[in-house]
């Protein structure tokens, strides 16, 4: 995977942490918050935090 396509897929990536966090914001103010659903959006974005540290990490090599 060359440099480009490395930081093409961070910029997605963060994207998608952004999407999930204002997932999790919008959630938060319902009534009820679904706490399941805000768990998993919130694993998602740990793993999506793994992956841009590895993609990154390969971008310096």
């Amino acid at each position: 995977m060359g440099k480009k396509a490395i930081r093409k897929r961070i910029e997605s990536l963060l994207k998608r942490v952004r999407e999930h966090e204002l997932k999790i914001q919008n959630e938060k103010m319902k009534e009820p918050p679904d706490y399941g659903l805000i768990h998993h959006w919130e694993a998602e974005i740990a793993a999506f935090r793994v992956s841009i540290g590895r993609a990154e990490k390969r971008l310096k090599s």
